[in-house]
């Protein structure tokens, strides 16, 4: 039974694809699965010459979450016990793997932090308007779960399988993590969280659609937290 999966969600990312899959090599051997969420750069391309990777091509951009449950769905079908999942935006440091990899344990979700104590921040500073909304959010969702967790929407985390299966997730995009939460939650999940280092190489990344307006990505994230609450 093959045991880890690492799952890296991308989309045009043909400035950082070699450079994420060398390092993660160097830290990684197991097995990685590339899902390229419909990208219209050359991140195909330059996928197809990567060896030893798995990669899913889905022709059409389905969302954040979308793909990272795609993932999952790889993951069960394919009897891996472990998932982890990082970006692929070169702000995820594959150097910290195996930390995640010796911290899972008993606990059913090992989530990345940049905002523990002994986090280390490099580059720049993260734009003030996600910082914000990060926080509030992270309130809320300690508010509901007693989780105390530091950062709701660092997407470097690890998994249970046996976990993931118990969660009914189906939050296509950037709000993906609360729905994890939420459910994890319900679910009684034992979750942990470690540091990792806060990196933001382009503050210029954008959401798309309406979300990069702060007003509109908080009252999204918002209803979806409404929502799961309306499914209990």
């Amino acid at each position: 039974m093959s045991k880890y999966l690492l799952v890296i969600p991308l989309y045009n990312e043909e400035e950082y694809i070699r450079n994420v899959i060398s390092k993660v090599r160097e830290y990684f051997s197991k097995d990685v699965l590339v899902i390229n969420d419909g990208s219209t750069d050359k991140s195909s391309e330059i996928l197809a010459e990567i060896e030893d990777i798995t990669v899913i091509e889905q022709t059409e951009n389905c969302g954040y979450g979308c793909a990272l449950m795609n993932g999952f769905k790889h993951a069960v079908n394919n009897n891996f016990e472990i998932v982890l999942t990082m970006d692929c935006d070169d702000q995820h440091e594959p150097h910290l793997i195996p930390n995640f990899l010796k911290e899972m344990g008993n606990n059913d979700i090992v989530s990345g932090s940049r905002y523990l104590n002994n986090s280390t921040s490099l580059f720049e500073a993260p734009p003030p308007d996600r910082k914000k909304i990060n926080k509030e959010m992270t309130e809320l969702i300690n508010k509901y779960t007693g989780y105390n967790l530091t950062d709701t929407f660092c997407g470097f985390k690890a998994y249970k399988v046996e976990a993931i299966k118990k969660l009914k997730l189906d939050e296509k995009g950037y709000a993906f993590p609360l729905q994890v939460w939420l459910q994890a939650h319900k679910q009684e999940l034992k979750i942990k969280e470690i540091p990792v280092d806060l990196i933001y190489k382009n503050l210029n990344r954008t959401f798309g659609s309406n979300l990069d307006d702060p007003m509109e990505r908080r009252k999204y994230y918002l209803s979806v937290i409404e929502r799961e609450f309306s499914c209990v």
